[in-house]
């Protein structure tokens, strides 16, 4: 319309000067001004029409970026799009791997929020008091739960490469707090499972019950999930940040629960103020551009804040809290072709396509 405007007032200029020098009738002038206005305003519509974007193209062009097996889209408490492929379907349970993570900040939170804990200051040494008696490190003991909600233990990490050995061990909390510190607790980001499951094993400590019992009774238990496997280490503990089954229903009830800071069917799952906690910046990773809070990933795309939960080989939490959007995504894990190359096909049809389909409803 703007420039539709634009093109009137200089067609008005134009007609001006030819009406003093040839002296044009003024009707004349008129109409042609008039037929110029119509076709600038037909074509503004067709560039309009073209620019839509509707639910069955997107749902045609995600399963186009990798092996996806389940797309949902919800905004403002409205599912838009619900799809599943590869056999998958809302209630089937999957493998959500580090998607993990981001659900035991939230559990982090509930805990310190029953008064479990004292907070994110609390140093881990207090909760392996045996392991420090016997191999003395101050340094280390020192590290907090912050730090390990925010990658910054310093430790030297137990995920890509380091995986393998760490899960064939026979103790994964000594084999992780026995990892030397490659930076100062509280420092650089050292992306770590390892970090996460000590995460788990405080918890599992500090409430008396194991973490799955605590994730039941008040995570899972109020949002109406499932939950299907999830690995344990040699002595029993429930992995932390890893090896979760949850289905995409599962996924879309925690996100929705993010993007409505903590509440979820009129109640309060999570500490408000832990949401608002938990998305602020606190690193930054070294391999991707992305920033860290306590477990959540973040990223702006077109001008908005995109949160995000995720797992290796295209499994997704994600939020675009000012457009009121949750989103589920899993896929075949399995694929090598769901790593880096279909995360940047993923963020790409985010930013090209589905945020303009989300503007469209706002």
């Amino acid at each position: 319309m703007v420039s539709a405007l634009r093109t009137l007032r200089s067609q008005f200029v134009y007609w001006k000067y030819y009406l003093k020098t040839y002296r044009i009738p003024v009707f004349a002038v008129l109409l042609a001004v008039l037929a110029v206005l119509l076709a600038v305003l037909a074509l503004e519509g067709f560039n309009a029409a073209g620019k839509h974007v509707n639910a069955a193209t997107l749902v045609d062009e995600v399963f186009r970026v990798g092996p996806i097996k389940s797309f949902v889209v919800q905004q403002d408490g409205e599912l838009l799009i619900e799809e599943y492929r590869r056999g998958m379907h809302a209630a089937r349970v999957t493998n959500i791997k580090s998607v993990s993570k981001s659900i035991m900040s939230l559990l982090v939170g509930i805990a310190i929020e029953q008064g479990h804990l004292d907070g994110v200051t609390q140093k881990i040494g207090e909760f392996f008091p045996d392991y420090f008696k016997a191999r003395p490190d101050p340094e280390k003991a020192s590290i907090t739960l912050q730090d390990l909600l925010t990658m910054r233990a310093g430790l030297a990490s137990t995920s890509r490469g380091k995986y393998g050995p760490w899960v064939l061990s026979d103790n994964w909390v000594e084999y992780v707090l026995g990892q030397p510190l490659v930076e100062k607790p509280g420092g650089a980001m050292v992306y770590s499972t390892g970090s996460t499951h000590l995460l788990s094993v405080i918890l599992t400590r500090a409430t008396g019950m194991s973490t799955r019992e605590f994730a039941k009774r008040y995570l899972f238990g109020p949002l109406h999930i499932s939950i299907g496997g999830w690995d344990r280490d040699p002595q029993g503990n429930y992995m932390g940040g890893n090896n979760i089954a949850l289905s995409p229903s599962a996924l879309l009830k925690i996100g929705t629960l993010v993007v409505n800071m903590g509440v979820y069917d009129q109640k309060q799952i999570v500490p408000r103020d832990w949401i608002v906690e938990s998305m602020q910046i606190y690193s930054r990773s070294h391999f991707n551009p992305y920033d860290y809070g306590y477990l959540w990933w973040q990223r702006k795309l077109n001008g908005y804040t995109l949160l995000f939960a995720w797992g290796n080989g295209g499994q997704y939490i994600i939020i675009l809290p000012a457009l009121k959007t949750v989103v589920a995504i899993t896929s075949i894990s399995k694929i090598k072709e769901t790593n880096r190359a279909s995360r940047q096909k993923l963020f790409r049809f985010i930013e090209n396509r589905l945020i303009r389909y989300l503007e469209q409803n706002v």
